[in-house]
């Protein structure tokens, strides 16, 4: 069980790090730029894809830790 949590951890690592920089259009907001952030901006195709399995991985993370700690 020790080796899944591993190779989950791993794939959230990499999935998150394959994302779109979601914090630079964040930064935005301060010099004013919010109507940018207020748009149009729908995921498409892959990163709509990487999103999901990002939740998907973060939530096994959570359920295989927390049987490992029983």
């Amino acid at each position: 069980m020790e080796i899944l949590l591993i190779i989950i951890s791993v794939l959230l690592i990499a999935i998150v790090l394959l994302q779109s920089n979601k914090a630079s259009e964040a930064g935005q907001i301060i010099t004013g730029g919010n109507t940018i952030l207020m748009g149009n901006m729908k995921e498409r195709g892959s990163e709509k894809f990487i999103t999901r399995l990002t939740y998907t991985l973060g939530f096994l993370f959570i359920i295989v830790s927390l049987i490992l700690s029983i």
